[in-house]
Formats: C-alpha cells, structure tokens, sequence
C-alpha cells in the first residue's frame, strides 16, 4: 500500500469502520462464523474478495470468538492470469492460503459458443472445485464477496429475466447439505468497497474470460441501479431492506401462503367481517 497523507488516512479509516461495522452486523445477524470455524475466503483477485480478505482479518483480531482463516485462489489457467499476484501478496498479508490449479478455462470456451456468455458453466465449475476443496480440507465455512448491490442486481436479474422473485442470500446451505457458504460483505456497499480497494491500492486481476463480454444482463443492471443510486438516494438501502422483510400473503405464490383454505372470519353475531364492513359503508351513502 502506498504513502497516503494524513487526510487520506482519515478517509480510509472511516471507510474501513465503516465496511467493519457492516460486515460485522451481517455476521452477526445472520450466524455466519461460529467458535472453531475454519473459514475458506475464496480469493478471485478482484477488489471485492481483497476487501472482503482484509475486513475478516482485522475482525479477527478483536473477534470474541476463535476462528481460522485460510485464503484459498482458484487459478482457472486463463491466458495471461499473472499467477505470481496472489501468492506474492498473500505471502506479504500474513495468513494461510492456498492456490488451487484447475483447467476450467478450456472447458468453459469448448463447450460455450464464442460470444455466448460463460458466466453461468464458468461459475458451476468453480463452485464444485471450490466445494470439494472445502471438504477436503476441513473447511466449515466458504465465505464469499457478493456486497449489498450483487445480491440487488441478482434479485432484478431473476425477476426480470427468469420470473422469480429470488436473489443471493447471506448464509446458504449446499444442495447437497455439506457445505455452508457465507457472504460477510452483504450488507456493504459496492462504492464503499471501491474506494477502500483504490486507497489500498491492492493489486487486481481482471477476469479475462468473461469480463471482456459487454451488454451481460447483469451489467445492465448495474447501470440502472448506479443510476438510480445517483438520481434518488437512498433507494437502494430501501430495496435491500425490502428484501429481508416479506409478507408471503402479499404476494401471489400458493406454495408459499395458503390462499385456497384462506377463509374469512365470522363474528360471533354470525355477520362476517365483511358483511359489517359493507354495512357500514350502505349508511355513510345514505
């Protein structure tokens, strides 16, 4: 990290309590880290996980629990990937961390026609290495770096695209109950982290394989919830707070409220709630 003035220093405090304070309310809110937790921070080389790596180290300074942290980076063998970055930083940083080598990248680009999106096969190879790495390793929790404005972007990019109100959660068990994954950095927010990742100046790794591929829906969406963001404030901590509070029989799904056996409720006069009401309506008209 470069030299930085005083005032730059106090910036990058504020930014990094604040990062701290939220990271460390999604913990708590949601049971991420547990006494004796082996926590596996997946590293990509991007400024979320970099973050994400640097605010679970400091927590764990002052944490009131013990837990171990093991960096772990999966190089996809992408053309080009500096592959001296991550060790050279991570040796530099101070904790444990391994590399793991494995050839997604030419099953990625046989299988996906050139200009088709790879995200989707790209990150179903990396979850599975990822995953049996973790039990492998007696690894208890994958923490990952999706912030607030992923998991908003994910909710539009479902309802938009797939028809389902459905997004990224905090704490996820695998489909196969081994696995616990984690997102410490959901209630950060993507400028905050931006900025931190600028004043620490860490060394980033562009994805090459797929972040080249312009027009993705989800980009799409990050354009109109930067904007958003721009012309009305405080929308986006609204959307993400409607996320953690849902009322099911306000919506319209039948296998999560029962509508078919909802039934109206009968006074003990024998007049439904809805009788009165209409009664009460005849003489205000009158």
């Amino acid at each position: 990290m470069p030299a930085v003035d005083a005032k730059s220093r106090i910036e990058l405090n504020k930014v990094q309590k604040r990062l701290r304070r939220d990271a460390g309310r999604a913990i708590a809110d949601y049971g991420m880290i547990a006494e004796g937790d082996r926590v596996m921070v997946c590293l990509s080389g991007g400024k979320d996980s970099y973050a994400m790596l640097t605010i679970l180290h400091n927590l764990q300074q002052t944490a009131p629990i013990n837990f171990e942290l093991i960096a772990v980076n999966l190089d996809q063998k992408q053309p080009g990937f500096p592959e001296h970055i991550l060790p050279e930083y991570l040796k530099d940083f101070g904790v444990p961390f391994d590399i793991i080598e494995r050839d997604t990248y030419s099953v990625v680009k046989e299988i996906i026609p050139e200009g088709k999106t790879t995200c989707g096969l790209c990150s179903r190879l990396r979850r599975g290495t990822l995953y049996g790495y973790a039990k492998e390793n007696n690894i208890t929790k994958i923490a990952l770096g999706h912030h607030r404005d992923d998991i908003i972007e994910t909710f539009f990019l479902n309802l938009f695209y797939g028809g389902k109100l459905k997004a990224m959660p905090p704490k996820l068990l695998s489909d196969d109950k081994k696995n616990m994954v984690i997102r410490p950095m959901a209630y950060c927010r993507e400028k905050d982290i931006a900025r931190f990742a600028s004043m620490k100046d860490y060394p980033i790794i562009p994805c090459n394989l797929c972040g080249s591929q312009e027009n993705l829906q989800r980009q799409a969406m990050k354009v109109m919830l930067q904007t958003w963001d721009r012309q009305f404030p405080g929308r986006l901590e609204s959307i993400f707070t409607g996320l953690q509070n849902i009322a099911p029989s306000q919506l319209a799904d039948t296998d999560l409220f029962d509508f078919i056996h909802l039934e109206q409720q009968v006074d003990l006069a024998g007049e439904s709630g809805g009788e009165i009401e209409q009664a009460g309506l005849e003489v205000l008209l009158q």
